[in-house]
């Protein structure tokens, strides 16, 4: 093994925390963050060590640094803000800290009384030689102080002096015992004398407060630097926290039976604003593809006036950035983008990365389509399913960077009419490198954009996902039931490395997915999971109006997809069925955005109860201000009670504090004492209690009063 090129960097860095893949992955924030970093910091030998935390925003030419603490046993933290969305660098340096080394021994000498002239010349020595890198004020100040270090220094030298020199004498004169030892012991008293002057003298509080100054000016050809540069993509607000409305535009016309368009969208944005979600989600609205169309509950064989399935994207009309002619314009969308603003909502655009044989691609661009032995190209297929409707693209193609600038303008075409949000198609059936590029080349010009990826595929897979750049994504909420598998499943998100690049996205129901649990568990099913989905993620939709209105029949016994299905058909929706779901919708939501705890993933806690069918946890706030209880029956049958036995500490309350809980989606206040407490949940009604922790005299919510 060679020399290195700085043989006098002694400290190690090791174990830095958060790192994602030896620094091949950025973590994730939310602008206005905290980002704390750990680290192992240390070197050989005695001397102390300092830490320090580098960070800067990209393109910023300058590390900004912070001193990291100490925690003990060589590991050390530190913080720096992450103000704004975009990417942020940072790693730990590290190097000996003479001047603390120096003043640590300088107390011990003290101490022990030792001779101070060589220690004191040592540390002026070393403020000169600091000195030599500082500005000018700062000069003065180092300067100075080696100054007075060395004047010191002087006093205790010529006090050893004379205790050296009336020892030489006594040793000169044979028999002069006793005056020998007369002169010694006055030497001796003299030193103590003027030590104890210079120890006065010496102001070793200053001597501390210039550690201050010392730091500014490290040696930089001594200073070890982690072997990474880490990265933290920084998100605004709403890619932590954010409900999400999914509907078929061409099924919200206000007269059944006719095609909706994005202006009838436009003209009922209020019915999705007063459910308080801020995410309207729109599947494919492109052009559809007529060549073999497919018909009604997925029969390869469409009737006269079926209108397709929206993701067979591309027709004479246009592809990915063309609008269905029956939808309206871009002019509509547009209205519809801004309407949707004033109402408090953010338009998500899906982008499904297929064609259908009557794509412009397929004849402009052949060589992104994979071909079958006799020419004609490739079907998707998942067999023994055939989607004749849909060509795949091809990412081993040729032309594989051509494919590449093509989606990518895609994404860019939308993002120039306003679309911040993009949901994703199954990612995971495109290549890796393609989204690794693509979300960072479009991040790098609008840091704000929010990706959701609809990836029901692998763990490792939708990990890998995540970890390239998206910054939500689908989950397997929809098949956890029970409570071990709940529990189990939210502490692998929140509990494990994976919260620090994965934001989970519940959703109950989507149009593809219409789980056992709903089919079976009827509307109390619908209530419990909404609760679930809406507070133990901060991030979460449904596919509505089917949602709200309790849709639940399948296609087949064993079926996952619903009978009837929206995605084939044209649906029309009762929106004032006296049954919606929409009022707890609204509570669920208005909860949300009125308890900060709920708007994030941060510090969920379960709590035991004595019966498997309730599941009991809390979030709340890192200041603890702000608490919620949840109690939810996973029984969407019979009534479920028992005893929640909480753990008061991670919800701020003392042993023997008494307090309130106010259910946020019943209304009543109900007075609670200690960590057993006694719950009942009917499913009929609600079968979930969604409490805000009330300590003192606080009021709750509503009443105005403490009373």
């Amino acid at each position: 093994m060679s020399k290195p090129s700085e043989g006098r960097q002694r400290v190690a860095i090791e174990n830095v925390e958060p790192e994602l893949g030896g620094g091949r992955f950025p973590i994730k924030r939310i602008a206005g963050d905290a980002v704390t970093v750990e680290a192992d910091v240390f070197a050989d030998g005695h001397d102390q060590v300092r830490a320090l935390l580098l960070w800067k925003r990209e393109g910023e030419p300058e590390w900004r640094t912070s001193e990291m603490r100490a925690l003990g046993n060589d590991r050390w933290r530190g913080e720096f803000p992450a103000l704004r969305p975009g990417l942020y660098l940072y790693t730990v340096a590290g190097e000996i800290d003479r001047w603390s080394t120096w003043r640590g021994d300088l107390r011990k000498r003290i101490a022990a009384q030792q001779e101070m002239a060589l220690p004191l010349e040592s540390g002026a020595l070393l403020l000169e030689e600091i000195a030599g890198r500082a500005r000018p004020e700062d000069r003065a100040v180092l300067t100075g102080w080696a100054g007075t270090l060395r004047d010191l220094s002087g006093v205790n030298a010529a006090s050893g002096a004379t205790a050296r020199s009336a020892g030489a004498k006594s040793g000169t004169k044979a028999g002069a015992g006793r005056r020998a030892k007369a002169e010694t012991k006055t030497a001796a008293a003299t030193e103590a004398k003027t030590g104890a002057r210079s120890f006065a003298a010496l102001d070793l509080e200053a001597l501390d407060r210039i550690q201050d100054v010392v730091n500014r000016y490290p040696d930089p050809r001594l200073q070890s630097r982690y072997r990474h540069e880490l990265a933290v993509v920084v998100d605004r607000e709403r890619a932590q926290f954010s409900a999400w409305y999914e509907l078929f535009p061409r099924s919200w016309a206000a007269e059944p039976g006719k095609h909706g368009t994005l202006r009838d969208v436009a003209a009922r944005l209020d019915y999705v604003a007063r459910m308080g979600f801020d995410v309207l989600y729109l599947p494919p609205i492109h052009p559809i593809g007529r060549s073999f169309r497919k018909g009604k509950n997925n029969s390869t064989e469409a009737a006269p006036g079926d209108e397709g399935s929206p993701w067979a994207i591309g027709a004479a009309e246009g592809g990915h950035t063309a609008i269905h002619p029956s939808l309206g314009s871009l002019a509509d969308f547009k209205e519809l983008e801004r309407r949707a603003r004033a109402a408090g909502l953010e338009i998500a655009l899906d982008i499904a990365f297929q064609c259908s044989p009557d794509h412009p691609w397929v004849t402009q661009h052949p060589e992104f389509f994979k071909k079958r032995p006799d020419g004609s190209i490739q079907y998707a297929e998942n067999p023994p399913k055939k989607y004749q409707d849909i060509y795949p693209l091809d990412f081993e193609s040729s032309n594989w960077r051509g494919l590449w600038d093509e989606l990518k303008n895609v994404f860019e075409f939308w993002m120039e009419q306003g679309v911040r949000i993009f949901r994703v198609d199954n990612p995971h059936t495109k290549a890796f490198p393609f989204w690794e590029w693509a979300i960072g080349e479009l991040k790098a010009k609008d840091p704000e954009l929010i990706f959701l990826a609809e990836a029901f595929t692998r763990p490792r897979v939708m990990e890998q996902l995540a970890k390239l750049g998206f910054n939500q994504s689908y989950t397997y909420f929809a098949w956890r039931n029970s409570k071990e598998e709940l529990t189990d499943y939210l502490r692998e998100l929140t509990g494990t490395r994976m919260r620090e690049y994965f934001r989970p996205n519940f959703w109950p129901n989507t149009p593809d997915i219409l789980t056992e649990a709903l089919q079976h568990g009827g509307l109390p099913a619908f209530k419990s999971r909404l609760v679930l989905a809406g507070t133990l993620a901060a991030n979460y939709g449904i596919y509505g109006p089917a949602f709200e209105l309790g849709v639940n029949l399948p296609a087949s016994p064993g079926s996952e997809e619903y009978l009837n299905s929206e995605k084939y058909e044209i649906k029309s929706w009762d929106l004032n069925d006296p049954a919606s779901l929409s009022p707890l919708l609204a509570k669920l939501n208005h909860a949300r955005r009125s308890n900060p705890a709920l708007q994030s993933n941060e510090r969920l806690r379960f709590h035991p109860t004595d019966n498997p069918s309730l599941l009991c946890y809390s979030k709340r706030t890192a200041d603890g201000a702000n608490a919620i209880l949840a109690v939810v029956s996973l029984d969407p049958f019979h009534v479920q009670s028992g005893w929640v036995s909480l753990d008061l500490a991670e919800l701020g309350l003392g042993a023997a504090e008494a307090f309130r809980v106010q259910d946020l989606l019943a209304g009543p206040t109900y007075p609670w004492r200690g960590a057993r407490n006694y719950v009942e949940l009917r499913p009929w009604e609600i079968p979930a209690h969604l409490f805000r922790v009330i300590r003192g005299g606080e009021p709750a919510e509503g009443d105005g009063s403490a009373s």
